[in-house]
Formats: structure tokens, sequence, C-alpha cells
């Protein structure tokens, strides 16, 4: 059997801060092949990516889905062991910059999948698809292998992303859907001036702070049965005018909005548009706004896979776990096009952090699990 903590402390010492590879997906190559899963690098752009099958394609096929590339790690001297060691400490403990998020996590579903297929051979397919671009751009990573998978015929009917999902305990929770995020920047073009004369200029932080106020005032919606309400956070403001008498000629904000099901980032942008040309039309500052979609809302309904995934980790942990759609964004959000996908992995209170760390016995308990899901998937 593989040991998921230790497979995980040789992750770690791979130092694969984006967009370098570090040796990870060399490592998991190597032992997947080894297992007899026919494996291809699916690199894009210098990004590196690894698609993994076991068993013939076009069967019933069961896929996870996770990334070894990890944030920085900041000051090597702040941390209590060096970042990149994968040092197990004498309580258990696995420290190191990607220890939760998320070499752990691939670890588990690698280790699963390859105990697996050599215990209980499936009459079936496993997809593991692991990216090295999710803390990065994301462009370049799971993207670039859905799109391999895709002219190639390759196929999930499921997937399990294995981020960190817990907030503080095992089996409190899986994420079966995320917001969307939005980020809009908004462009003011005034008339500058003299603070004494404003009849002779067209301030645009008035209109601006206008636009702003009146779009945090009214919220967006009240929630759904499975999604919060939307949120709209105004995250920068600013004019560049160093001087106090001078009216500026132009200013900017940032707006950022984690939307639910009930919106899409085509209609949220097409909403800020309309407001902006009404305070236009009515203050005459010229008002742009340029929209960035990083991810659409989803949901992955309730029913017979997020039933079988939760009835597992119930089992195993002794918690039922709350079906959420709360946190940031994940590479869910493009898994979900091509199936239905849930996430579940390890408590990621410490991720990015300094001293990031786990402890073994929580990633072997991972790894228990996705043994246990891949069980019922196949049975």
């Amino acid at each position: 059997m593989i040991d998921a903590a230790d497979l995980t402390a040789r992750l770690i010492r791979c130092p694969s801060v984006t967009p370098e590879e570090g040796g990870a997906l060399v490592l998991l190559q190597d032992l997947l092949e080894e297992a007899g899963f026919e494996v291809h690098r699916v690199d894009r752009n210098g990004t590196a990516n690894l698609f993994a099958r076991w068993g013939a394609k076009g069967a019933r096929t069961f896929g996870f889905n996770g990334h070894t590339d990890v944030v920085p790690p900041g000051d090597p001297g702040s941390w209590t062991h060096p970042p990149f060691s994968g040092h197990l400490d004498d309580e258990g403990v696995i420290w190191g910059r990607g220890a939760t998020d998320m070499k752990s996590g691939v670890a588990a579903f690698v280790a699963a999948a390859i105990d697996f297929v050599r215990q209980t051979p499936p009459d079936g397919a496993l997809i593991l698809t692991i990216t090295g671009d999710e803390e990065g751009p994301s462009r370049d990573g799971t993207i670039a292998i859905l799109d391999w998978m895709a002219q190639q015929g390759e196929r999930m009917d499921v997937c399990i992303v294995g981020e960190p999902s817990n907030p503080d305990h095992m089996g409190e929770m899986m994420k079966i859907g995320r917001r969307g995020s939005a980020t809009f920047r908004i462009g003011a073009r005034g008339v500058q001036g003299h603070a004494a004369y404003p009849h002779r200029a067209r301030n645009p932080l008035h209109a601006l702070t206008r636009y702003l106020a009146e779009l945090t005032t009214e919220p967006l919606d009240h929630g759904t049965d499975h999604f919060d309400p939307s949120g709209l956070q105004i995250t920068s403001i600013d004019c560049g005018n160093p001087a106090s008498n001078v009216i500026p000629e132009s200013a900017s904000a940032v707006v950022n909005i984690r939307f639910n099901d009930l919106h899409s980032g085509a209609g949220l942008a097409e909403r800020l548009a309309d407001h902006a040309a009404r305070i236009e039309a009515e203050t005459g500052v010229a008002l742009t706004i340029t929209a960035e979609i990083s991810g659409e809302a989803f949901l992955t309904a309730p029913g017979p896979f997020v039933d079988m995934v939760r009835d597992v980790v119930t089992q195993e942990t002794n918690r039922q776990p709350v079906l959420s759609t709360s946190g940031g964004t994940s590479d869910a959000r493009f898994v979900k096009d091509h199936c239905p996908v849930v996430e579940f992995g390890l408590v990621g209170h410490l991720m990015h952090q300094v001293d990031e760390r786990v402890p073994a016995q929580q990633v072997r308990q991972l790894q228990s699990i996705y043994h246990r899901v891949l069980e019922r998937f196949f049975e």
C-alpha cells in the first residue's frame, strides 16, 4: 500500500511554486505508470499538467482533480521548519508549503486510486487530472487538461476536487458548488478645475462615489436554498491627486462581486453598465466599466453522487458534512462544465500561511475516504 502521508512529504520537497513544476508531476507520473496508469503530460504555454487513466477509455469513469503548484512561502526564516522540507515532527505533523493546499489532497487521491486498482480492479476506469496552474492565472491548467480530454475523447462521469473543504474538523463540510466571482474596474472622467470654482469643473469623484453608494445600497438578492446572498465589495478608489485645491480630471474604482446562481457574470456587467449610463447622463461625467469574470456560479444538486460522497464521509468521520457553496473559487468551476463535481478534502485553516502543516493521520483518513468512495462508486 502507498502511504499518502509519506507521499505528501515527498511532494512538499518539490519546490513547485507557480508556474514551476518542481519535480512534483514527474514524481507522480513515475508512481502512476508503475501502477499501470496511462499517463500523459498535457503542458501548455509553459504550464505543466498531468492526465492519468486506468481502465478502458469510454468505460464508466470516476475522476479526481487537484493541483501540485503552491503559493510562495515568503521569508523562509519565518518558518519553524524550512518550507520545502516536508518535515515530519515527533507528533506526527507534516510541515511545509502545500501541506494542506493541496499536495496532501493529491497524495491522498493518488494513493487511494493506486491501491484500489491493485486490490480490486474495477469494471470501469479512473481518471486523475493534476495541474500546475491553480494558484496562478488558471488559464493553462485544468482548462488545458479538459481541452485535451475533449480532443482525445476522454470523459469523466463524476469528479471529486480534493481542495481543502473543512473549516476546523474532518467531515464538517463538502462543497457542492461555488459562487461566481467578477471584478469590475470603473473609470470616471470629468473636467479638471480649481476647488474654489467648482462650476467651471466637473468632479469625477462626485459621480463615482454616488455610483458606488447606489451599488452598495440595494442588495443584489436575498440568497437561495444553497447560496448565501450575493455580495458586492468596493476594493479600491483612487484619483492620483496630490493637491487638495484641485478637482481631478479622472478617478477610478474597483468592485468585486461574489454572486450566486441567480446571476451570471454577463448579467451583472449589463446591470452595472446600465447604472453607469444613468449616472453619466445625470452628471455629465463619463463612466466606463471593464469586467473580468473569473468564474460563474454553479451547483451540483443533491442526488445520488452527492449523497454517496456524503454518506462515505459521515461513516469515516462520524460527522455529516454540511453541503456548502461558500468560499472563493477553485478549479471545480472548470470541471463543472465537463461533469458533476463536488469538493472534499482536508481542514484548510492553515493554507497559504507561514508554518502550513497537516497531521499525517488526517491525510491517511482522507486517503481512506477516497478509497471507500471508489468502492461505493464501482459496487
